[in-house]
Parts: C-alpha cells; structure tokens; sequence
C-alpha cells in the first residue's frame, strides 16, 4: 500500500490541504506612493474569500447555469446509457464486441479535444451539420442565448454515455441467467423480462452513474471554457470553475489563488451536498 499511499497524497491529499491553506490568503498591494507602485503579498483574511463566494451574484448566477445544465444533461445521458447497455445485453445485437467499443470511444477522447471538435461543428460557417439543416430549410444556431447550454450538454453525453453505458452493462451481465430461464418458463417476453428483472437488478449500478455525472456536471469547465472562442457571450465567470480560474489569473476582481481556492471549496462542499442529497432521496424511495 505504500506506494500508492505516497502517490495519493502527493496528488490529492497535499493539493487539497494547499488549497484550503490558501483559501485563508488574498493578494493585496503594499508599499508605493502616491503614483502607484507597491509588491503583492498574501495577507491573511480569515473566512473573507468564503464570504466573497458564498455573497457573489456572479457565482449563484454561474450555480444556477450548471444546475441547469445537470437537469438537462444528465438524465438525457442516464436514460441512453441504459438503453444501450440493454440493447448490447439483448439477442438482438451481433458483434457485441464492435458495438461496445464504438459507444465507449468518445469517452477516450479527452474533453478539451471533444470540445473542439464540437466547436467546428456547431460552427454555422463550415459545419457539416449545420450546412446540411438549411439544405432542409432549417438555420439553427448552437450559440444561440438559449441554445448553447443545450450545446454543452450534447458534447457532454456524447463523451460519457459510453462510459456510463459499461457501469450498466456490467450490472446486467452479473445477473445470474437462472431468472432468464425461469421468467421464459413462466411464459415472460423479452420486454417483461426487461423490465421485471433487468430493470430492477441495475438500480446499484443507476445510483453509481447518477452519482458520478452529478459530481462531474457540478464541475462543468471544459465546454463552456472551449466554447467561449466562438461565442463571446460566454462570460469569464459562466461557471463556478471558470470563475474559479480566471480569478486565479486575474480577469476577476479580486483576483489570486486564495479567493480561486475558496471558490473551489465552496464547490466541492455543494458537489458533495448535492450527492448526499440524492443518496437521502433515493433511500426514501426504495423504502
């Protein structure tokens, strides 16, 4: 265990300690004179980054987007992840193998990549898709105010339904095969079986990718941060996260490590409501 305990906290633990060592600094000028002048040095402020956070209208209003964004994206991407799984699980698909692995390849993409790809093909000027929509008599636009968080969405579950799609499969292979003999014996069809046994069985593995895409949803970055090249309209603090970087950069007052590290808790803490809240919710159901 040694080694990886040394590598964990090399790369999670210490980073996390840094970060909330930090979130207790800001940046602030002192020193100079009348014209100016004056070093950065970190100052102590106790909670007043936490309090910057929780009080900017700046970050609820990049909340409300990404809340947004996960009741749409999410439980698009849960209900195709599961519907292919179940389709690859059926004797109605041949060459499971292909299939599998051609779902699964998005998710090898890295995300920065899938975003520009994306980004050619939402673009209106040379776009495949958009060129052959207004063949039709259609003229979408993908950057629309209202559209573009549809947008995002769609890279989103074109990266990680496959992903999500093999958490199902697996559930749905582990089922012993003794119920798909008796329910036939019992005179069940295929979508009877589907729903009374398959269905019921992956409910372990549904709460595994609900879990898993709320958290990485509430970190929304790559898209919008990618997508900001094309549509101006996508602000530096569109996102928590985007906040959280161009802070740290700078673009946003006041700026610093420690007010982007306080930005960053202060989603983490949400992140992990937000699961423990649907964790609640689920319970309650299943009682």
């Amino acid at each position: 265990m040694l080694p990886f305990s040394l590598l964990f906290a090399i790369v999670f633990l210490i980073p996390i300690g840094w970060a909330i060592y930090t979130s207790f600094f800001r940046q602030v000028t002192e020193g100079g004179g009348a014209y100016g002048g004056g070093e950065l040095v970190n100052k102590f402020v106790g909670f007043d980054n936490f309090i910057y956070a929780i009080t900017s209208d700046k970050f609820w209003a990049g909340i409300a987007r990404v809340m947004a964004y996960t009741a749409i994206q999410v439980p698009v991407m849960i209900i195709s992840a599961l519907a292919l799984a179940m389709l690859i699980d059926s004797y109605i698909v041949k060459h499971v193998t292909g299939f599998r692995l051609g779902y699964f390849l998005p998710f090898a993409i890295p995300g920065v990549v899938a975003s520009l790809i994306w980004l050619y093909l939402y673009n209106g000027q040379i776009s495949p898709i958009v060129k052959g929509l207004e063949l039709l008599g259609l003229h979408p636009n993908f950057y629309g105010s209202n559209i573009v968080i549809l947008s995002m969405a769609n890279i989103t579950t074109w990266t990680y339904t496959g992903y999500n799609m093999l958490i199902f499969l697996a559930a749905l292979q582990a089922i012993p095969h003794d119920l798909y003999e008796a329910a036939r014996i019992d005179g069940a069809n295929g979508f009877q079986v589907a729903m009374q046994i398959k269905l019921p069985s992956v409910r372990g593995a549904a709460l595994l990718a609900m879990l898993l895409s709320i958290v990485g949803t509430i970190q929304l970055f790559n898209e919008p941060q990618i997508m900001q090249i094309a549509d101006p309209g996508i602000s530096k603090s569109y996102t928590p996260m985007m906040m959280a970087l161009n802070t740290s950069q700078g673009s946003i007052t006041p700026s610093g490590d420690g007010t982007a590290s306080a930005i960053a808790i202060v989603m983490a803490i949400i992140a992990g409501l937000l699961a423990m809240l649907y964790i609640l919710a689920e319970r309650k159901v299943n009682e």
